[in-house]
């Protein structure tokens, strides 16, 4: 395709374990690209990705479209203000529920060689955006992870949901052919490549974590704790910054009869803030997210980018490597690890 359409660019959104494969193909061939994230899933892959960069002298972009929320940018705004002195350390939670959270592990997320687990995948847009929010670079991280819910953790399962005998008893029962463009992009290609787009999430060779911990230190100083669940009754984030000078709370979450939505500024030997003035809220995915993001990488707005919010090859790499180091502790037994062990940057 390149050889015959000669674009300026290639954008890669395969499997996450390939991404690494078609960044270094494009750019060989002569194109810039803009990948999703995560970059790759390996410290390897990303050996490749710099050193295919340093030969090539292309372009790297990955799509970081989390740092595009309105409260995200303002998070950042506060921090570059200094509105709660140095940050000391920060607290993340991450909450994923009983609908997005077992899409997981129903899709070729589930399984390690095709996502890396998702402190990879999913968590990468989480560790990208401490890494921006700090603006320092990881040293080291602590992992401890579990599948404790999804899996071989249940008495019953099938291959998946369309043909299960247990449609009747199962919570997670999910009926793909209510979904009209659903049957056509997945089980009207079922035949040229075996993927089940509703596998069953109790499948015995299902190998990513469903409970996640992280403890990451900065260069700064900075402590991010970070926890990851992906089987509760309600969705959404909490996240807090603990500084010299106060405390930023940014909460968003909402499920089980509640909403929390806010983004709070406590000065220490001071009063409480509810920031509200965020601007105007684009139209587009993600709360708008996507639109900023696309203003950004193909209508060059804004031009002086003030907040540092294009995110490059190296913030690629360092977001992935917060999860592939992170599961190399999970899977050393917790053993901390340095990130200039996995890759000298």
């Amino acid at each position: 395709m390149i050889s015959e359409t000669r674009p300026d660019a290639v954008t890669v959104t395969t499997v996450d374990a390939t991404h690494a494969r078609y960044i270094i193909r494009a750019m060989e061939l002569g194109c810039d690209v803009l990948s999703e994230k995560p970059l790759c899933t390996d410290e390897e892959q990303i050996r490749a990705i710099f050193d295919a960069q340093k030969k090539t002298g292309k372009k790297i972009t990955v799509t970081f479209n989390a740092r595009h929320g309105l409260k995200d940018k303002k998070t950042k705004e506060l921090l570059m203000q200094k509105a709660i002195g140095d940050v000391i350390s920060v607290d993340f939670h991450e909450y994923l529920d009983t609908s997005h959270g077992a899409d997981y592990f129903r899709r070729w997320h589930a399984m390690k060689k095709n996502s890396g687990t998702l402190l990879c995948h999913k968590a990468s847009h989480h560790f990208d955006l401490a890494n921006w929010w700090l603006n320092s670079t990881p040293v080291s991280v602590t992992g401890m992870g579990q599948l404790k819910f999804y899996g071989r953790n249940n008495s019953f399962r099938s291959s998946h949901c369309r043909v299960c005998p247990h449609k009747q008893e199962c919570k997670f029962y999910w009926d793909i052919t209510k979904d009209q463009r659903y049957m056509n992009l997945y089980v009207g290609c079922e035949s040229e490549d075996g993927y089940l787009r509703d596998a069953c999430v109790w499948r015995e060779e299902i190998d990513i974590y469903d409970t996640m911990s992280v403890v990451v230190r900065y260069e700064n100083g900075v402590q991010l704790n970070y926890t990851a669940n992906t089987f509760l009754p309600y969705e959404g984030q909490s996240i807090s910054f603990n500084g010299t000078k106060g405390r930023i709370d940014y909460n968003q979450f909402s499920g089980g009869g509640f909403k929390s939505d806010e983004l709070r500024l406590t000065r220490s030997f001071g009063k409480s803030e509810l920031i509200t003035d965020f601007g105007p809220q684009p139209a587009g995915g993600h709360d708008g997210s996507d639109t900023s993001l696309h203003d950004l990488i193909f209508r060059g707005t804004p031009k002086d980018d003030p907040l540092g919010l294009r995110a490059d090859v190296r913030a690629g790499a360092l977001a992935s490597l917060i999860g592939i180091a992170a599961r190399t502790s999970i899977e050393r037994g917790s053993q901390t690890i340095r990130i200039s062990d996995l890759v000298k940057l």
